[in-house]
This record gives structure tokens, sequence and C-alpha cells, in this order.
């Protein structure tokens, strides 16, 4: 099971290569997304310039399957405003699925430890290497420092806006040059 997993990621990860964005296409898509995230999340400017010590931003994560699936990304690490490093994300999966779909995906690192952590590994795999909490902002709570206490937390938002209910576990991380 776990052999398919990572065949169907490398054959996402090699067809993604060939279409792999330029550092200025990632960047531009960040600035898109994080105004998408600015008009669905009550305080989220006054969060991410206040509250957080980086950003890893994927403007696009695609995800396709056909009862094997698999989703792969690019993105950026903003610290103080300002990319960084780039990233790819990949992850496989087993079961009930069909079709593709696409979302983005903002991390936000809470504290100089969890950031330095993940910049210091060699490939960071969500629920191995670290945990970070989904944010569940219904009911039309506002984001502040007061309502988030993890040190790692992630906003993932399609078309229709904030999603909810779904896992990122096992999501992985690595660094890519651009």
């Amino acid at each position: 099971m776990q052999r398919v997993k990572w065949i169907v990621a490398m054959m996402l990860l090699v067809g993604n290569l060939l279409y792999a964005d330029s550092a200025k296409e990632i960047d531009r898509g960040a600035n898109e997304a994080l105004k998408q995230f600015n008009r669905e999340v009550k305080g989220a400017m006054a969060f991410v310039q206040n509250d957080v010590k980086a950003l890893l931003i994927f403007p696009s994560i695609v995800k396709a399957g056909i009862g094997i699936g698999g989703e792969y990304g690019e993105g950026v690490l903003r610290i103080n405003g300002k990319s960084k490093y780039y990233y790819s994300t990949a992850s496989a999966s087993v079961g009930l699925q069909f079709g593709v779909q696409e979302k983005s995906m903002i991390i936000a690192f809470m504290t100089q430890r969890a950031l330095e952590q993940f910049l210091d590994s060699d490939g960071w795999e969500i629920g191995v290497d670290g945990s970070v909490a989904l944010v569940d902002l219904g009911g039309g709570k506002s984001i502040t420092s007061k309502t988030i206490n993890e040190p790692i937390v992630a906003f993932v938002f399609g078309n229709k806006g904030l999603m909810y209910n779904l896992t990122i576990e096992g999501s992985k991380f690595s660094k890519i040059a651009r």
C-alpha cells in the first residue's frame, strides 16, 4: 500500500517537473492567494503582519485520482514578507476517489522554534516531522493570536472559500530550486 502511494506521488512529481513554475510565477500566485485569504478571513492581514513568523504559501495544489490519487503543488516560504525559499508539496492516497480538484494552502508558522525545525529538515512531512492544525473559522470568527494557539496552522481554500473537513496529514514538503 505504501509503495503504491509513493509510485503515484513520483508519477505526479515527474509530470509536474515538466511544467514547473518559475519563482516569478509562484510569487505572483502567492500574492493572489494572500488577497483571497484577506477577503475571506476576517482579520487575516493584521494576523499575518503581527502574529506570524513565516508563511508557506501554495497558490495551487492539484489533486487527481481514479482509485489511486495524488496531489502536487509548488509554493514559497515568506519570512518578514520576503520570498526566501521555494517548496513543493506532494502526497498520495488510495481509496474511493475520481476526478481533479484544485486548492490553495497557507501554512503559518507561529513560533520561531516551529519555523527553525521546518527549515532544518530535509523533507518535512505533516504528522511525522510535525503537526499542523487545520484552522476552522466558522461562525464569522476573526483570526487573531488569541484564536490561534498552535505553533503551526494551515488554511486551505478553493474557489468557494475556506475549506473544512479535509486532511492534510501525510503531505510532504521539499525545498526546490527556483
